[in-house]
């Protein structure tokens, strides 16, 4: 297994996104430990993942409380003897609103809990880290810099993943030199995590027709991609974006 005798912490691990990633770590032997507010998600996704045979634990956990973050990292260390894997995929304050009619405070607030959060739980990964010599730090979202007309009305969104995106960039160049790498999956969209119903089947089919391969990245993608970038098979990658969104975004 790739990821045997790995202990990876995946923030938002009860919703669809960080449980698909947890599956897929677990499903080559890392022990999860899955994080989030909500324990009745948290326990749903762990449930699944146990009867798949995988190691998984869950923690309720604030992400923009830090002392919280510091201590419950701490005590993943000091039972598991190790911090090797992080993941932050937190859903943002998502405005789908013209950045010319969002008030200033709920722009800055949303932006707020974008930072705090990704800050809360990379610093807390990487004081161990740095410590170890090692570990992996797994960002979602990405950044497409390719300036299009389907980036009109994305509000806090896109500028929250490219903040995201800023961030993994600093974080790649500080820990380098002691080991410790940061990657981001690029996503174009995942269209399986929508909801299934006919409100959302435009969107959903939006995501697909912007792809060259006439689909769009499944959960199980991610969760294979993610277990992929965080073995050792990936261990000359860092500071990039790994392109997950079947050809929809390109040079």
């Amino acid at each position: 297994m790739l990821l045997e005798n790995k202990t990876a912490v995946i923030y938002g691990g009860g919703g669809s996104i960080g449980s698909a990633i947890a599956k897929g770590l677990a499903a080559e032997g890392a022990r999860c430990v899955l994080v989030g507010r909500t324990p009745e998600t948290l326990d749903a996704a762990a449930g699944k993942i146990r009867a798949d045979g995988g190691q998984v634990e869950t923690a309720v956990v604030d992400a923009l409380d830090e002392a919280a973050v510091n201590d419950h990292a701490d005590s993943v260390v000091t039972t598991a003897g190790s911090l090797d894997i992080s993941v932050n995929v937190i859903t943002q304050d998502a405005i789908f609103e013209p950045l010319l009619d969002i008030p200033v405070d709920d722009f800055a607030a949303a932006m707020d809990k974008v930072v705090r959060s990704q800050l809360n739980t990379t610093k807390a990964a990487a004081r161990h880290m740095v410590r170890q010599q090692s570990g992996v730090i797994l960002f979602f979202g990405g950044a497409d810099y390719v300036s299009r007309k389907d980036r009109q009305n994305m509000g806090t969104v896109q500028v929250g993943m490219d903040t995201v995106e800023a961030l993994r960039r600093q974080w790649a160049s500080e820990l380098g030199p002691h080991g410790v790498r940061l990657l981001t999956l690029l996503t174009g969209g995942i269209a399986e995590g929508f909801p299934d119903s006919p409100e959302f089947a435009e969107a959903k089919q939006a995501i697909i027709d912007q792809t060259l391969l006439g689909r769009a990245a499944s959960m199980a993608d991610v969760g294979h991609v993610a277990a992929f970038l965080a073995s050792d098979h990936a261990r000359s990658m860092t500071a990039t974006q790994v392109n997950i969104s079947c050809g929809a975004i390109g040079e």
